[in-house]
């Protein structure tokens, strides 16, 4: 359908030319109708429309019947069936000469019986019975004359149901008649009820009419309870009479059978629900004073006072009118004509109101008579009206099959000329199959206005209380064709009707396909999708792919677009479908109107968010009955959710400070619509960069479309204006409840929206750390949030990349590439950060140590190559601890990682040397590790006099100290230099003075070659070489003069000149020399402090050797070597401890020799023993 052809459809009559917000709209049915022939120009009208199967039957005011038959739509057109003049029918009727003065001559009822095939036509007072479709004379030329109303169908029969025969009342002069149609008409049973104007029967009861009143009858048991008048100034019927309603005597026609069957079988209904009952006669004597509802005020007319049936085709039986007795047990009054069944007490007819007594006669006369309308909204109640006159307001009043008036009155603005109930309300469970659950009452109605008097259908609810809300359609002026175009001959305006016909026929609406069918929204050209569908030449530009979907979506409108219609309106010489208004264009329409209200002089200036927030809360909760509403009420949620949103966005305010309330709705909306979120998106720049259409594009409800259009011209603001906290939040929140819908197989297109997601969810997190000044004291919960993004993957890899560059995230990137396990970029992004690349937000405090931890989990050899070598160029020390870690995923062996630091990372291999040698022990290395403390050591002595300097300064302090003092070890370890060569010293001493043992081994005679030309300079070195070499007389001269370390001297005796100069603790264990080597070195120790230059020094360091170690010497050794001119004083200590020595040595001696004669004794006397035992022996000797 074409944008002009939609446009024609809103600007009909009674469209308001545009489309509506109503609950109803009008639909042509037929134009033009021939209401008269060319021969006979006489003015006609309409007067009756029935529409049975195909068949539309069209009564006029000349007394025929115009029959027109449906043909179907072309499939390729929206529109629906078409109707053709098929042939024109004049019923049989007779001249009145007399009647009721409200009867219009014509055809006054069409009464269709599509379950036997039959027709009831009423013309001119005179029933006749016809065959469908082609109205063909049934029962051989039957007809009752002098009829009024023939109706009274079984409302609560099955509509479906297959029967034969169809009970129908029709009401002549004097009495009602029931006839049970079918292959013939038989006579049931006739009722007293004069003047019968209307009936409507549910089961076994009617409510009917004359022209005073109403009336409550029991068609099966022929009792009547009259109820109230049809104007309340009639003061001629008295409510609540009851009488007998059977005939004096049953004629029997001659053609027809008699049956004493009930006319309906269905069984009784227990008429429980009703929970009030009110007079009757009270109620209607209260009309004429306008009073309220006789519910309470706050009781809604939703059902709370009403029954509730159990069934919809309960059928009340004759019990409902005996048991009322029950509910007044003040008063009794059986009738007398059927003692069995008691009716309830007629209430007393009240005192005529103070407001009635006060008019006067004439205007107590109703200025013209009131039509009665009666209807049934549910199996157990009937609506009535009654007013004064046509030109004041009408009441509805509802009454139940007790004769009680139930739920609230209905309000009408004038006395209505016609009345149609449509929907069963909402108290109703199930629908009846194309029926709507909402009760509308409709009323057609002449009203004043400041142009005059107007004809209206005014609509109503009647199953709730909605505040006397109303809705008024404009009936079309009869003088009008479907286009607007003038006849020429304008019909009075009471030339209009409205009914409720038999069989709901399907209206076209294409309308609903065209706002619910899919659309491609193209983000290149959405700025012109306001001017309507591309020019076919335009759609040669289209891919295949695109055109078939637009085929399909197409066909898939056509289906949607279609509604039941009930109602038919006519007016002039047309014929119009009152129809429900679709919820999708009923409630498109409103919002329409609200955003139309937003923009003035093409500029936009805001909505009024309330009623948007109105329509959603509308639906909220609706459930869907059939597919169309399904995808009618996810349109509205998504447009009104949108247009929240585009207000948000578009909104001329500052968006500073966006209300919280209107944060929290819209982002509510949005989740409950769930419009595609790429949607959304295109309305954001910046974000828009974002979507990702795909190869097959972005679809959606084409209604969509033009909301995105007019708000993306619309959009005066950039990103920066928008990147404000709040929306920003609002985004977040949006897009991250988004995100957790991943995995979902209802969304279509998933792959595509989630890229977008993620891509928009990112940059807004990435804009919101950049504004966060507590990001830089502390981790924001902004930054906790982009990292968690990031960890836990992102679809959009390539985009985030992109994105991550471009705001300088690169410790963000690494933490992207980690979470795709891709332990070269992560490295690369880390080492680019360490490099003093550009770093937004920082993150990676420690680089280089990071780098060390993610390498040891890293199994790629040629990666941990690449980088640890990086690292230990970078950081020895932590660089080493790759290759050394036992932990590591990638395993080195020993000479492996020194060949590849040596080839890559030089200054890391002393490191690691060191690790293999102090750490692991191994002392394969040592001698590597000796040459690499040398190099440094020597050419540092070699290339700086300040080294030299500081070697004798050490020396000279060391020698200044007075005993007791440090060893020179700990000497030179506790007054370290912080130098690195100074460091590379003392692990050299360490290693050489024998740290590792008496089987490690080194090259002495290199070591003393390299360090000769700094032997003055490295005097303990030469001490342990000259050890290692057994020169222990050169090396205690060096430790006793060179360095004055006389402990270390003491200790080198003891172990023999192994293992000095190195630390206490971590050494390996050494075994000491005897105790004659030690003795030997002893004595050159001694000759060496009888050298001391320092008298002093000499004397106290002799006498401690001596009283210490005398064990270990001569004493006439001692004594030759002690200079005469020594006291003895000064080696008593040593000469008493030699002298008791010796003493206890040859006490000693003395003791073992007696213990050894003893013992020689035992020995001597147990042979004798033994010899004396054993006796003599004699040997032959030959």
């Amino acid at each position: 359908m074409s944008a002009e052809e939609r446009r024609g459809l809103s600007n009909r009559p009674g469209n308001a030319g545009r489309a509506s917000t109503g609950s109803y709209i009008l639909r042509p049915l037929v134009q033009e109708i021939p209401l008269s022939t060319e021969e006979d120009g006489a003015e006609a009208r309409i007067t009756c429309v029935e529409l049975c199967d195909e068949n539309l039957y069209i009564g006029t005011s000349r007394a025929e019947i115009l029959h027109f038959v449906s043909i179907p739509a072309d499939p390729a057109e929206d529109s629906g069936p078409q109707y053709i003049f098929a042939s024109r029918l004049q019923p049989a009727y007779s001249p009145q000469t007399s009647g009721p003065s409200h009867i219009m001559p014509g055809v006054q009822q069409i009464l269709v019986l599509p379950k036997v095939q039959k027709a009831c036509v009423l013309c001119n007072g005179t029933l006749s019975f016809y065959s469908l479709p082609e109205l063909s004379p049934a029962f051989s030329n039957a007809t009752v004359t002098n009829c009024t109303w023939v109706g009274g169908v079984d409302l609560s029969d099955d509509p479906v149901a297959e029967v034969d025969r169809v009970v129908v009342m029709i009401c002549a002069k004097k009495k009602v008649r029931l006839m049970r149609i079918g292959d013939d008409a038989r006579w049931v049973r006739d009722i007293e009820f004069p003047g019968c104007l209307i009936s409507t029967r549910r089961g076994n009861f009617a409510c009917v009419a004359d022209s005073h009143s109403y009336a409550l009858l029991d068609v099966e048991n022929q009792q009547k309870i009259t109820l109230f008048p049809i104007s309340s100034l009639d003061e001629n019927t008295a409510g609540g009479r009851i009488e007998s309603i059977s005939a004096a005597s049953d004629p029997v026609p001659a053609r027809t059978a008699s049956s004493s069957h009930p006319i309906s079988s269905e069984g009784p209904s227990d008429g429980k629900g009703h929970v009030r009952n009110t007079s009757l006669g009270a109620f209607v004597g209260g009309l004429g004073r306008r009073q309220a509802s006789p519910q309470s005020a706050n009781r809604a007319r939703s059902g709370l006072a009403s029954p509730e049936p159990n069934t919809r085709n309960a059928s009340p039986s004759p019990s409902v009118f005996r048991n009322r007795s029950a509910s007044k047990p003040d008063v009794h009054t059986p009738m007398a004509s059927t003692p069995d069944n008691p009716l309830p007490i007629p209430p007393e007819r009240p005192e005529r109101s103070d407001s009635l007594r006060a008019l006067s006669p004439a205007r107590l006369r109703p200025s013209a008579m009131l039509l009665p309308h009666v209807c049934s909204p549910t199996p157990i109640e009937f609506l009535l009206t009654t007013g004064t006159n046509l030109n004041e307001a009408g009441v509805g009043i509802f009454v139940n099959l007790d004769g009680d008036v139930v739920r609230g009155t209905l309000q009408f603005t004038r006395y209505p000329r016609s009345l149609v109930l449509d929907g069963n309300g909402i108290e109703t469970e199930i629908a009846a199959a194309g029926e709507d659950r909402e009760g509308f009452v409709l009323a057609t109605m002449t009203v004043s206005s400041d142009d005059g008097d107007r004809s209206v259908i005014e609509i109503q609810r009647w199953d709730v209380d909605d505040g006397g809300n109303k809705e008024v359609i404009d009936i079309p002026d009869a003088s009008l064709t479907a286009t607007g175009q003038h006849l020429g001959n304008s019909s009075s305006p009471d030339n209009f009707g409205l009914r409720r016909i038999n069989s709901p026929v399907g209206v076209s609406f294409p309308e609903i396909g065209e706002l619910l069918r899919g659309r491609r929204l193209s983000l290149a050209t959405t700025d012109s999708v306001l001017n309507g569908p591309p020019e076919s030449g335009s759609e040669s530009l289209v891919d295949d792919v695109e055109m078939s979907r637009n085929k399909e979506e197409a066909e898939f409108g056509r289906r949607l677009g279609g509604q039941f219609g009930r109602i038919a309106l006519w007016s002039g010489s047309s014929v119009w479908w009152v129809v429900r208004n679709p919820l999708a264009t009923r409630l498109d329409a409103a919002i329409d109107e609200i955003l139309d209200l937003g923009w003035q002089e093409n500029s936009y200036h805001g909505i009024e968010r309330s009623g948007i927030i109105h329509v959603i809360n509308g639906i909220r909760g609706q459930e869907a009955a059939s597919e169309t509403e399904f995808l009618s009420l996810e349109y509205i949620r998504q447009k009104a959710s949108l247009t929240l949103f585009a207000d948000l966005v578009a909104r001329p305010l500052s968006l500073s400070s966006i209300p919280a309330a209107d944060s929290r709705i819209t982002e509510g909306t949005l989740m409950e619509g769930i419009v595609d979120p790429r949607v959304v998106l295109t309305l954001v720049p910046t974000l828009r960069e974002e979507v990702v259409e795909g190869p097959k594009g972005i679809w959606i409800h084409a209604g969509l479309i033009s909301v995105v259009a007019r708000f993306q011209s619309a959009m005066p603001k950039t990103f920066e204006e928008l990147a404000v906290p709040d929306m920003l939040n609002l985004m977040k929140r949006y897009l991250g409840a988004w995100r957790q819908r991943k995995g979902f197989g209802s969304i279509a297109d998933e792959v595509e929206v989630f890229l977008t997601v993620d891509a928009a969810l990112l940059r807004v997190l990435l804009e919101q750390d950049g504004k966060d000044p507590s990001r830089i004291s502390r981790p924001s919960p902004t930054r906790i949030e982009l990292y968690a993004l990031v960890d836990s993957g992102v679809d959009c890899f390539d985009r985030a990349i992109t994105l991550l560059e471009r705001y300088k995230r690169l410790f963000v990137l690494s933490r992207l590439y980690q979470s795709r396990r891709m332990a070269r970029k992560v490295l690369e992004t880390w080492r680019r950060i360490i490099e003093g690349e550009r770093d937004e937000g920082g993150g990676l405090a420690d680089g280089e140590n990071e780098v060390r931890r993610y390498l040891v989990n890293v199994k790629d050899t040629g990666l941990v190559d690449e980088y640890g070598t990086w690292l230990a160029r970078r950081n020895p020390a932590l660089g080493v601890q790759v290759f050394t870690n036992d932990g590591s995923r990638v395993k080195w062996e020993p000479q492996q990682a020194v060949a590849l630091l040596r080839r890559k990372a030089p200054d890391a291999v002393k490191v690691y040397l060191e690790h293999l040698v102090f750490g692991k022990k191994n002392v394969k290395y040592a001698n590597d590790l000796i040459s690499y403390y040398l190099d440094n050591v020597l050419d540092v002595l070699a290339s700086s006099n300040e080294a030299r300097d500081i070697l004798s300064q050490s020396y000279e302090s060391y020698r200044a100290l007075h005993p007791p003092k440090p060893t020179y070890r700990q000497f030179i370890t506790e007054n370290a230099v912080s130098m690195p060569w100074w460091h590379d010293r003392l692990r050299l001493l360490e290693l050489i003075g024998g740290s590792h043992g008496s089987d490690f081994s080194y090259d002495v005679g290199n070591i003393l070659s390299r360090i000769e030309p700094f032997e003055q300079d490295l005097v303990p070195e030469s001490i342990i070489l000259d050890g290692r070499q057994g020169r222990h007389k050169q090396a205690l001269r060096l430790l006793t003069h060179g360095l004055g370390d006389y402990h270390t001297a003491v200790n080198y005796c003891l172990l023999g000149g192994a293992s000095i100069f190195h630390p206490s603790s971590g050494s390996a264990a050494i075994a000491a020399p005897c105790q004659e080597e030690q003795a030997i070195l002893f004595g050159y120790l001694l000759a060496e402090f009888f050298r001391i230059e320092d008298v002093s020094d000499r004397l106290e360091r002799t006498s401690e050797l001596l009283e210490r170690f005398g064990s270990w010497y001569d004493v006439r050794d001692v004594l030759e070597l002690i200079p005469e001119s020594w006291s003895v004083e000064l080696v008593s200590g040593f000469l008493v401890s030699s002298f008791r020595r010796l003493l206890h040595e040859r006490r000693e001696a003395t003791i073992a020799k007696a213990l050894s004669g003893a013992e020689n004794l035992q020995i001597a006397a147990a042979f004798v023993e033994k010899c004396s035992e054993l006796g003599p022996q004699v040997e032959q000797v030959h």
